[in-house]
């Protein structure tokens, strides 16, 4: 699928901001704050706690580097060899950054020194060819049901990707919106398929008009580890163009991106590159092919520095930006004081090549963790390209077990190597496997998921979890939940890895006990 011509600058999208949206007006309360710093001012008006009265006068902050060792066996607040020290404090000994304007209310948008910082940021990795601005939000699950509030009306629907992040469906079930997925093979999202929904599209018989919102969490997605491929964004985008559609980025993991597996190596030492380097090998974003202003895109710290700071920022046009000001204004107003004090503190000290060098840092880990996990497959089953198995269809790779009964090989999992984020998937494949035979003959509505249910119970037994994959099927109304109703593949269900937290040893401790529990069920 090739580009279409379409107008290469901004266009005006307001008509996609909803009745809510529209009807929202500034809050005057924040309105008068910036009367409050004219020289001279005597404000009788707010209601602002007097700054004397804090009872916080400084705090210090001992950090890493940026391309400090991260190595498994450090021990976390173990004393760094090289710690950077941040004081930010008030009076006359501020240290790094004075405190006070971050113990006070602000104006909903966040401080401005870190959003310049966080422009700065979006110029060096993505360089938006639109007009753009940026908004501090609490994360990127809060910043994704203000974009719910933006755009959508009660009992909408919005595209997703065939497996979806629970919490953003969750959200807006209350509002009667339902998911409609895309199936998606191993570059993601696939374009034909969504071109296929845009235009046969039947208002009368889905209930609801074609959907203006497509929502994707596009580099390792959750669950399913998948990175869409450059040519498939530009084919996704330009069908946005063409059917008008607002693309919500949701990218927590946008810099932990991996090449191929290779079996892990003990040796293997972090060495950064230069950072125009590191950003030329990653997958172009949304935001950076986005000619007319149509990406919403979320960003976050919590990946990247921790998720307790509950802070990220909204990248997207200034007519969305101002329209999200409003309900962050009423609704959240900034991100902590002290979050976004840290976080400027630190990339201030860092700088963003700094910042950058971090982001590989922890790329270089996470990429050894799904190593160890990748590692353990291949120590605990038979695993080949799925073209090579007896699943020649599947997609990636199938781990097998041996059959006893003839010595041949059954097919247990198919698992693709994850190119980004924190996930393996896996589509399980009852076929043949006794127990599952005998709770198909009880005749229950979702034979799939009962037996799902209980393997993920005999692992619990065991000691080791996993992510049900129904956590993630899309939210399509009470009616099309079991295998059959969604039109999901009979006799398989998913469940989801995480190589994130566990160290090596304990991820081979669980995918053994796994086994255990395989070993039962398909012999």
């Amino acid at each position: 699928m090739g580009s279409i011509n379409h107008q290469s600058g901004p266009v005006d999208l307001s008509h996609h901001i909803n009745s809510k949206s529209k009807a929202r007006h500034p809050s005057p309360l924040k309105e008068i704050i910036k009367f409050m710093g004219y020289d001279g001012m005597v404000s009788l008006a707010g209601g602002l706690p007097h700054p004397a009265l804090f009872p916080l006068e400084q705090v210090k902050f001992n950090c890493l580097t940026p391309s400090a060792s991260l190595s498994n066996d450090r021990k976390v607040g173990s004393a760094a060899a090289d710690p950077l020290s941040l004081t930010i404090g008030r009076g006359s000994f501020p240290g790094d950054l004075e405190l006070t304007q971050f113990l006070q209310y602000g104006s909903g948008s966040g401080n401005r020194q870190l959003i310049e910082i966080c422009k700065e940021l979006t110029e060096r990795v993505h360089a938006p060819p639109s007009k753009y601005d940026c908004l501090l939000h609490i994360g990127n699950t809060n910043a994704w049901a203000k974009v719910v509030g933006l755009l959508c009306e009660d009992n909408d629907m919005v595209i997703v990707e065939e497996f979806t992040y629970p919490s953003a469906q969750a959200l807006w079930i209350p509002l009667g919106i339902k998911a409609v997925p895309v199936s998606a093979d191993a570059e993601g999202i696939q374009s034909k398929k969504l071109r296929d929904l845009l235009v046969n599209w039947d208002a009368r018989s889905r209930g609801a008009k074609r959907p203006t919102v497509l929502y994707l969490v596009s580099v390792g997605s959750n669950p399913t580890g998948v990175t869409i491929s450059s040519q498939r964004r530009r084919e996704i985008y330009d069908l946005c163009v063409e059917f008008d559609l607002i693309i919500v980025e949701d990218d927590p993991y946008y810099f932990l991106q991996y090449p191929g597996y290779e079996p892990s190596s003990e040796n293997a030492v972090f060495q950064p590159k230069a950072t125009e380097e590191f950003l030329k090998t990653l997958i172009p974003s949304f935001l950076s092919m986005d000619t007319q202003g149509r990406v919403i895109r979320l960003d976050s710290f919590s990946k990247t520095v921790f998720p307790g700071l509950r802070m990220g920022y909204f990248i997207t046009n200034p007519v969305f930006i101002e329209r999200l000001l409003r309900a962050s204004e009423v609704e959240t107003q900034d991100p902590a004081g002290l979050s976004e004090a840290f976080v400027l503190s630190l990339l201030s000290r860092w700088g963003i090549d700094g910042y950058l060098t971090w982001l590989q840092n922890l790329q270089f880990q996470y990429q050894t963790r799904r190593n160890w996990l990748l590692d353990a497959f291949y120590a605990n089953f038979t695993v080949l390209p799925a073209a090579n198995s007896p699943l020649p269809k599947a997609q990636g790779l199938v781990a097998c077990v041996e059959n006893k009964a003839d010595g041949g090989l059954r097919p247990v999992f198919s698992f693709g190597d994850p190119e980004a984020g924190m996930f393996v998937w896996s589509k399980f494949y009852f076929q043949d496997v006794e127990r599952f035979s005998e709770i198909e003959k009880e005749s229950l509505e979702d034979p799939e998921q009962a037996f799902a249910d209980e393997l993920w119970k005999a692992w619990a037994t065991e000691l080791v979890l996993l992510t049900p994959g129904s956590y993630y099927h899309p939210w399509q109304g009470a009616d099309k939940v079991s295998t059959k109703a969604r039109g999901a593949e009979p006799r398989t269900a998913h469940f989801r890895f995480s190589f994130a937290t566990p160290s090596e040893e304990q991820i081979h401790t669980g995918v053994k006990r796994m086994r255990k529990v395989i070993a039962k069920y398909w012999g």
